[in-house]
């Protein structure tokens, strides 16, 4: 994929604050793990944002913020086989964190 706008993603909130992205990943996510700034995912989507950064799991969805520039920020789900390989790396990256 070369760009997030071309996978099929629901928009679960726009235009808010990376504290408020944060705080309703985790109240809204089976899983929750926290990643730095520049953590990669889809092969070539950086996470930006002011850490702690939250990822969230809800059965096969990937729950993340992303950043337009001019637009703000989003939180963003998405449901595919790029998303299930996604939480099965992250949740290795995540035992290895612990």
């Amino acid at each position: 994929m070369s760009c997030i706008e071309q996978m099929k993603y629901e928009i679960l909130l726009e235009k808010m604050t990376f504290k408020e992205s944060r705080e309703f990943i985790e109240k809204n996510s089976d899983e929750v793990y926290y990643v730095p700034p520049g953590y990669k995912i889809f092969n070539n989507y950086y996470v930006i944002g002011i850490p702690p950064i939250a990822l969230g799991i809800k059965g096969n969805s990937l729950i993340f913020t992303y950043t337009k520039p001019c637009y703000g920020t989003f939180v963003l789900s998405i449901d595919s086989e790029d998303s299930r390989k996604e939480i099965s790396r992250l949740r290795e990256v995540g035992k290895e964190n612990a």
